[in-house]
């Protein structure tokens, strides 16, 4: 049986009068990118920087691979990113992350190499002689991500990674975090669900400090009802809705949003109900965007009953 990365037991932070978290209670195993969701003022920030060692908890018991965070033990198996990361304008990215490689006890040589690993990792090899105010936005969150590989740490916590990133950086940014993850277990807070939904197997969802118990994980398997997710160019929703309903196995067919239709069915009556839904849309001449299996991670955390 594995020994979780993270255990968290009731753990309590308060500023002030603010209870920023509220007997917050889980472990989590290496593997697959966590995500970690919820509002603005939801307790994620200050449940990052507890894990860090960056914050101490008010009260509750904490622990990263068996030692409390910040402790001797944990340097180099852990990493953060915060949000507004900023690097030093006076020195240039190679300078920097040569630097980050030395803290973690690493030889001139060996860093030097490290800074070369993790600049290809992110493939930013040809800024490495610039100074950080050269870069763009997706530039520079790309470098901060390289000074988070630094070492190749067992977890990396990345608070907002791909905030306010135009959707070709964002794109990058998945594409290193899900190479990466055969060696790292990585921990996202995001606000942006499509993007946890494609990279995370399990979501945290924070609420008013409280971690509530819609938590999701792909790995529960639902035997009795799946799901299918159709994403529809402009049709007749009440006849779609009708023509699927008909369909063998078919559950129910619900329509949460314009355009996006939720099939529930069970797979022991149609195991190839994706095959059936896109021969009744190509039977009505219907033109449709997406067909996802399952559903959404928005429609799955804040409206599945």
């Amino acid at each position: 049986m594995n020994t979780p990365i993270i255990q968290c037991q009731r753990l309590n932070h308060i500023y002030s009068d603010t209870v920023a978290l509220s007997d917050v209670n889980f472990d989590l195993d290496a593997g697959e990118p966590i995500g970690l969701v919820g509002p603005n003022g939801a307790g994620k920030t200050t449940l990052l920087n507890i894990l860090s060692g960056f914050l101490r908890p008010t009260s509750g018991s904490v622990k990263l691979f068996g030692y409390r965070p910040g402790a001797a033990e944990l340097i180099g198996k852990i990493s953060a990113l915060p949000q507004d990361a900023r690097l030093d304008p006076s020195f240039t990215i190679a300078e920097q992350l040569v630097f980050y490689a030395l803290l973690q006890d690493l030889t001139k040589p060996q860093a030097t190499l490290e800074a070369s690993r993790v600049l290809e990792a992110v493939s930013l090899t040809e800024v490495a002689q610039e100074k950080p105010n050269a870069l763009s936005h997706g530039m520079a969150k790309r470098v901060a991500i390289a000074q988070a590989l630094i070492g190749t740490p067992a977890l990396i916590l990345l608070d907002e990674p791909t905030a306010g990133l135009d959707p070709v950086n964002v794109r990058t940014v998945r594409t290193i975090i899900a190479e990466q993850s055969s060696m790292t277990t990585f921990i996202i807070s995001s606000h942006d669900l499509a993007e946890l939904d494609r990279l995370c197997q399990k979501v945290l969802l924070l609420e008013k400090g409280v971690l509530l118990p819609e938590t999701i994980s792909r790995n529960e398997q639902q035997t009795e009802t799946r799901f299918i997710t159709l994403q529809m160019e402009t049709c007749p929703a009440l006849e779609l809705i009708a023509k699927l309903q008909a369909l063998e196995g078919v559950l129910q067919v619900t329509n949460p949003q314009k355009n996006e239709f939720i099939v529930a069915y069970n797979p022991d009556l149609q195991p190839s109900m994706d095959l059936q839904v896109m021969q009744c849309i190509s039977t009505n001449h219907w033109q449709y965007r997406q067909l996802s299996h399952g559903k959404t991670l928005e429609e799955k955390l804040f409206f599945s009953k």
